[in-house]
């Protein structure tokens, strides 16, 4: 028997040996861990706690000044606008064109002070007319006046040529009806003169019209038309201006605040509160309650209260923002004033909130929010003093928003 391979040998192919399959059984337990390790991986990003975020600020203490006291309890904080209570658009009676504007804004004006005149051209052309007819009734009444004189004198004579039977009663009746209508005539021709008089009088009026004059002392805040416009009391077109000028009585200013309704029982007349306007943000200025608007604003739910200040200040302006902080009427606990020197902790306003009479102050521990009860105080430039609640060094959150919840998640929000 030989030993040469078949030819059927030389046909084959050898191919490399197959891995164990106990190897590739390994490798599947490997896979479903990882897959299992991904899905609950996303499942944790897309379901995990994410709380609001929120801008922190840090308590810090520091030194009260002289005379400054800790026992008035704020028991509300509002914001509102500064307005003037004596405030007008002058304008003018009659239409006409200005010719003249003698006021610029920040200008001060007394009570009659002319601020601007219109053309009276027209005007002054009928009130001489005018003057002419009240001249010329006046002339009629001199040329009647000797002929009544004369009637009279007549008169006089036939009634005493009549005692001696040398008139006739027709001459003397003829003397009496001319003696009437002389009177008659004399006395429409006064009539005649009244009527020139006033109308030459409503003339004037319409020239003194033309001259427009300050209601009231104050200051202009606006300049509403210049000379060569057209003005009327009343709108009567896109090129008729309707004002000369404002004028805004500055010992009238005052606050007008609303005030949700769920909490006008904390306002009364005469409370004491403090003002701080939002352009000078350390000027601190006692203001009292004037009066509470007896109505509300349904749409809002608020209460229009108006606070007076107690001393004027150039710097407050109309229109101008401010923050009212309305105050207790009598010191908490009847306290003195604190020492010059003695260190509080204060606060922004901002992180002071009102809920249920109670002033609250939320404060960020690491990523998580914690509500405290705090005792606030109205402190100075837009700072509360907190006598409790919060030590120096905390980071307290400013206007915190409605979602926070004790102990809930919150983001920082980095400067």
């Amino acid at each position: 028997m030989s030993n040469a391979s078949s030819p059927l040998d030389a046909l084959r192919i050898d191919r490399p040996a197959l891995p164990p399959r106990r190897e590739k059984s390994r490798l599947i337990p490997v896979l479903l861990v990882l897959a299992l390790a991904g899905g609950g991986g996303a499942w944790w990003w897309t379901h995990r706690e994410v709380g609001p975020t929120v801008t922190v600020a840090a308590a810090r203490e520091t030194v009260l000044a002289a005379g400054a006291s800790t026992g008035e309890k704020t028991l509300l904080n509002a914001s509102g606008y500064v307005t003037a209570r004596r405030e007008a658009t002058v304008s003018s009676k009659v239409t006409g064109k200005v010719i003249e504007v003698l006021v610029e804004e920040g200008m001060k004006v007394d009570a009659g002070q002319v601020v601007a005149r219109l053309d009276n051209s027209n005007v002054e052309a009928g009130l001489r007319l005018a003057e002419a007819q009240l001249e010329s009734s006046r002339l009629m009444a001199a040329e009647t006046a000797p002929v009544l004189k004369f009637a009279r004198a007549e008169l006089e004579r036939y009634v005493r040529m009549q005692n001696s039977k040398a008139v006739s009663a027709t001459d003397l009746n003829r003397a009496e009806s001319e003696v009437g209508a002389q009177e008659a005539r004399a006395a429409r021709q006064t009539a005649d003169i009244a009527v020139a008089e006033r109308e030459v009088a409503q003339w004037k009026q319409q020239m003194e019209d033309t001259v427009i004059r300050a209601p009231f002392a104050g200051v202009v805040t606006t300049k509403d038309s210049q000379p060569g416009e057209m003005i009327s009391p009343m709108s009567s077109g896109g090129f008729t201006r309707t004002g000369i000028c404002t004028v805004v009585d500055m010992a009238s200013l005052e606050i007008e605040v609303d005030v949700n309704e769920s909490l006008i029982n904390r306002v009364s007349e005469a409370q004491p509160a403090t003002a701080v306007l939002d352009a000078y943000p350390d000027l601190k200025l006692p203001c009292k309650v004037i009066a509470i608007i007896p109505t509300a604003d349904r749409q809002k739910a608020t209460v229009r209260v108006r606070v007076g200040f107690e001393k004027p200040d150039p710097r407050i302006l109309p229109q101008m923002g401010v923050k009212v902080a309305f105050l207790s009427a009598k010191p908490a606990g009847e306290s003195a004033p604190a020492a010059a020197g003695a260190r509080v902790v204060v606060v922004p306003a901002a992180a002071v909130s009102d809920a249920t009479g109670v002033s609250v102050v939320w404060v960020a521990r690491g990523d998580k929010a914690e509500r405290r009860a705090v005792t606030a105080t109205a402190g100075t430039g837009g700072d509360t003093i907190i006598s409790a609640g919060v030590s120096a060094g905390e980071s307290v959150i400013l206007n915190p928003p409605p979602a926070l919840k004790d102990g809930g998640k919150i983001t920082i929000q980095q400067p």
